[in-house]
């Protein structure tokens, strides 16, 4: 079946459908919580187990947010008999997206992005003024960016019932990977 990437910047509302989602009885992983990003040295690449709340001047320069190929092929082969959507966004998009059969990004204006990250209990990041200007830049070409993946966009601030549907809709629009697979064998 599917694997469903639900991506967007900070505070786009990932880990809030994806929760609604599980709530719905999907399977849904969310990568903040559950383990599938760290914080790497851009430089090394060493993992940092341990990163600084709030992070400090220039920390954000040298180290990012990314994620675990080898998790979400884990994820991938759990999902044989239903969809499952996998809710992050790390910075280094571009090593999974083939991994997944339907990438959806939500998207929100700066005045909706900076309410949600410093008005959110869920988790610190956004807070500092420091993370709160980085991820105010990244939303200026999260859109751009995904669209060139081929992304289906849709609209972070519609209400988050809506927005879940729209993702699921997405979701059941696409074929299952063992029809693909018996497609592309009997054309072989």
């Amino acid at each position: 079946m599917p694997l469903v990437w639900v991506t967007g910047n900070a505070g786009a509302g990932k880990s809030a459908v994806c929760a609604l989602l599980k709530a719905r009885g999907e399977l849904a992983a969310d990568a903040d919580g559950e383990g599938y990003h760290h914080w790497a040295d851009r430089t090394s690449g060493q993992v940092v187990t341990d990163p600084p709340d709030p992070v400090p001047a220039g920390w954000l320069d040298r180290f990012g947010w990314r994620i675990s190929r080898v998790k979400v092929e884990a994820l991938a082969a759990r999902t044989a008999r239903e969809i499952a959507f996998f809710c992050g966004c790390p910075e280094n998009a571009g090593d999974v997206a083939d991994l997944f059969d339907l990438v959806i990004c939500l998207v929100v204006d700066d005045e909706t992005l900076r309410h949600r990250l410093l008005t959110r209990t869920t988790n610190s990041f956004g807070k500092h003024p420091e993370e709160l200007a980085a991820a105010l830049d990244d939303n200026a070409g999260t859109e751009s960016a995904y669209r060139r993946l081929g992304a289906t966009i849709l609209d972070g601030t519609r209400p988050l019932a809506e927005v879940a549907d729209a993702i699921l809709a997405a979701a059941h629009r696409i074929p299952s990977r063992i029809s693909r697979d018996q497609r592309r064998i009997s054309r072989d």
